[in-house]
């Protein structure tokens, strides 16, 4: 069981929208813009130390998110080259 603060920081952490790039699709971490209506919707009132674990909570995730789409670069890469010069072709002729 977490203390209240932790469990009002997921909640508020998963309203937020994510960010994504657009041209590699990686995780850059939530949209923070949103982060002051969800508080006063909420009538969050520890704000400094819920914005300080939603900011602890979202390093680990883009941290997490990173070294995943690392290991499948990798593994694709490794999947790319010991396919390398093995091409076969059915020539009738």
């Amino acid at each position: 069981m977490f203390p209240h603060e932790v469990q009002v920081a997921f909640f508020v952490f998963n309203f937020m929208p994510d960010r994504w790039e657009g041209m590699s699709g990686s995780y850059m971490g939530k949209d923070w813009n949103s982060l002051e209506a969800i508080l006063n919707i909420h009538e969050i009132e520890d704000r400094a130390v819920v914005v300080y674990l939603i900011k602890l909570w979202e390093s680990v995730i883009v941290s997490y998110r990173a070294e995943k789409a690392e290991t499948k670069r990798k593994k694709d890469e490794r999947k790319s080259k010991s396919g390398a010069g093995n091409y076969t072709h059915n020539v009738k002729g």
